[in-house]
Order: C-alpha cells, then sequence, then structure tokens
C-alpha cells in the first residue's frame, strides 16, 4: 500500500511515496504480498520555503549585500562620513567571512540590519546620503 506524505527537514518540503513493507521485506496492502522491491534512491521534489522575513528593495544610496549571509558586523555609524572601497560591513556565508566595501561616498544617515541578522542578496545593509 502506497501513501504520499509531506516532510520537512531542515526548513525544506519534500513530498515522498511510502509503501508499508513486511519484516521479509514484501509490500502489505494490495490485495497480497508481493515480493520484495529494490531498494532504489527516491526522487524528492524540493518544495522552496517561504522567506522568513521581507527585505525593502534598495533605492538611490543604499548599500547593499553582494551575497547572502549572516552580518557578522556593520563598521560604521550613523552621521560617520565613508569614501568608495571604505569597509562598512562584514557577512558571513558559509563559513567565510566577507568585507563589503562602500559602493559610494556619504554620510551613513540610517542602518538597516545588526549584527546576527540573515540578510539575502541585494538586501539593503545602510543608507547614504
Amino acid at each position: 500500500m502506497q501513501r504520499k506524505f509531506r516532510i520537512s527537514v531542515d526548513g525544506r518540503g519534500y513530498d515522498v511515496v511510502v509503501e508499508e513493507i513486511n519484516n521479509d521485506g514484501s509490500v502489505l496492502g494490495s490485495g497480497g504480498l508481493h515480493s520484495p522491491a529494490p531498494l532504489v534512491a527516491a526522487a524528492a521534489v524540493v518544495v522552496a520555503p517561504a522567506p522568513s522575513h521581507a527585505q525593502p528593495a534598495a533605492s538611490a544610496g543604499d548599500e547593499v549585500a553582494p551575497l547572502a549571509g549572516t552580518v557578522q558586523s556593520i563598521d560604521v555609524l550613523v552621521g560617520q562620513t565613508v569614501g568608495v572601497g571604505d569597509k562598512i560591513a562584514t557577512i558571513e556565508a558559509m563559513k567565510m567571512k566577507t568585507e563589503v566595501s562602500a559602493k559610494g561616498a556619504g554620510k551613513v544617515v540610517a542602518i538597516a540590519v545588526k549584527p546576527g541578522d540573515s540578510i539575502d542578496t541585494g538586501g539593503v545593509l545602510l543608507t547614504l546620503a
């Protein structure tokens, strides 16, 4: 007898088909016993998880994350003036730390994230004016 289930592993959904079997490996539930089917790897359909939180779209003056990851540090303060190439943040992705440099110059008017926050590629880190 086959039954369909949806399971979730590490936030990812999988649709699976399961057959109930006897201790000897024969299949139950379809009008009699069948010989054991060979074991094969199951194909899973990955269902994309819903985003944990929506991030605002970038606009003029926004400095954005070049990759998805976890914000490790914000290296500037509101009111501070930064130049092109100045280090503004560090993002960790897959145990690798990436320093983020300013693409523009200006005064920091807002910081959108804090250390420990998750951020997507293109997510706003801070705003310059």
